[in-house]
């Protein structure tokens, strides 16, 4: 089945793919992929969380321990606790927002729609989140999920990734082009 499933590489990938199989076998999807947003978020949000899954230092042990209590805590799923469990108990932590990011675009791919990276000075209303996927579902022709994101440092405005493609509409951006066109 992982032949069906294009694009996912290395390790990040390796990891994505079999959780994608392991979501799809149990009809699961839509449940993985709601805890690995909120897995994602939260590793965003919490600059100790950050450092958990990062660091070499921490003993393997304290990392599994952790997150089984962080994930309990969040409420997610066996399936993507015991996902995470077996991540954290390969040493492989280092790796889990990218594969988080990995299945994500996996999913997307498999239902026929892209993923848009919507970065924001605040967040979004779901008003706003609404007129954006629309705005992109015009534009690219195709359904359009939106991974929105905050950082308070554009100061306002927007900045839409899909693949390679970059709109970048935030004040700090033109403030920038700003300061470099008065020199």
């Amino acid at each position: 089945m992982s032949s069906d499933i294009a694009g996912a590489s290395g390790l990040a990938g390796r990891y994505a793919t079999a959780l994608y199989e392991l979501a799809e076998a149990d009809k699961q999807l839509d449940a993985v992929a709601q805890d690995l947003t909120a897995i994602r978020n939260m590793v965003d949000e919490s600059a100790d969380l950050a450092r958990l899954i990062r660091s070499p230092i921490i003993a393997r042990d304290d990392q599994v321990a952790a997150m089984d209590a962080v994930l309990t805590q969040a409420g997610v799923s066996g399936l993507t606790k015991r996902f995470v469990g077996v991540v954290a108990q390969n040493r492989r932590l280092f790796a889990l927002t990218a594969m988080i990011k990995q299945f994500q675009g996996i999913l997307a791919r498999r239902r026929g729609e892209l993923t848009a990276e919507v970065t924001s000075a605040q967040a979004l209303s779901d008003k706003q989140r609404q007129a954006i996927e629309d705005g992109l579902k015009k534009a690219m022709g195709t359904k359009v999920a939106v991974d929105a994101r905050v950082d308070e440092d554009l100061l306002g405005g927007l900045v839409v990734k899909i693949g390679s493609r970059m709109i970048d509409s935030s004040i700090k951006t033109k403030l920038q082009q700003l300061r470099l066109s008065m020199r």
